[in-house]
């Protein structure tokens, strides 16, 4: 299912208020509706998102205002993005943890399917277990995660400790020295469930998150799929070259995102 044009509209334009092309005003109704070959009602409905938001200023008999744009390198809304420097997964989840509050929707050990187990290196069939949690800023819902861990070492911790510290928190706490991470981006469009649990239309676009955890003897203790709103999440790092001159490669440094 397609994005509503209003909100396909309003995206075009946010993205166009960040990039300060409005500094004169936005283009009017008439304008703004041959441009995207809409009814005024569906233009309307997108300017009225953009002024609930604080985007714009809409004052009858006057053209429509940019507020306050956001600073150059800023994305969109960026008020509403939460972020952190990733100088260690830990130090990451503390620090945000300060600021999002999280909904359990499901815990449950459950035998582990193919992909599980190929996942966590363990036999098919073993115990696992599920959690189900939705993590939400102040504004709303930001994501929905799903975590698979060996019940060997979930079993210290249920439903009342996943709803009040973060799973790798917990992972430290059962004895688990957290090593390294593999991290996959994608993207996914929203079906029926995630729609419903982060406040977004059927078929909307969210960045889809994979994170394997491994301990400091490379053995896997979490598999993660998580599903995020863009815009209430940023992922950021900066690139260096190295190398020989004919042999220059970029490798990542520093990292910045909104944690689950």
């Amino acid at each position: 299912m397609p994005l509503p044009k209003y909100h396909q509209i309003y995206l075009v334009l946010r993205e166009q208020l960040h990039e300060g092309r409005f500094a004169e005003g936005l283009p009017g109704e008439l304008a703004l509706m041959a441009q995207f070959g809409v009814a005024r009602v569906t233009v309307r409905r997108a300017l009225e998102q953009l002024s609930s938001e604080g985007l714009i200023a809409r004052n009858p008999g006057r053209r429509t205002r940019a507020l306050q744009p956001p600073a150059a390198g800023e994305q969109p809304g960026a008020k509403k993005l939460e972020r952190a420097n990733l100088r260690g997964l830990l130090e990451n989840l503390v620090t945000m943890g300060l600021h999002t509050s999280v909904k359990v929707i499901e815990v449950a050990t459950i035998t582990a399917s193919t992909q599980v187990a190929e996942a966590l290196q363990l036999q098919l069939g073993d115990a696992v277990q599920k959690a189900v949690r939705v993590r939400s800023t102040k504004e709303g819902p930001l994501s929905h995660i799903t975590t698979y861990v060996p019940d060997t070492i979930a079993r210290r911790f249920g439903r009342r400790e996943l709803s009040k510290k973060p799973i790798l928190v917990l992972l430290e706490e059962s004895g688990v020295k957290v090593g390294r991470a593999h991290q996959t981006i994608s993207a996914r469009l929203a079906d029926n469930v995630l729609a419903q649990h982060l406040d977004v239309s059927v078929g909307s676009a969210l960045l889809a998150v994979r994170r394997l955890i491994y301990d400091e003897d490379e053995r896997p203790v979490q598999w993660l799929h998580g599903f995020y709103r863009p815009d209430r999440y940023t992922y950021e790092m900066q690139l260096s070259r190295v190398g020989s001159i004919d042999a220059k490669v970029w490798v990542s440094k520093d990292v910045s995102a909104q944690f689950n």
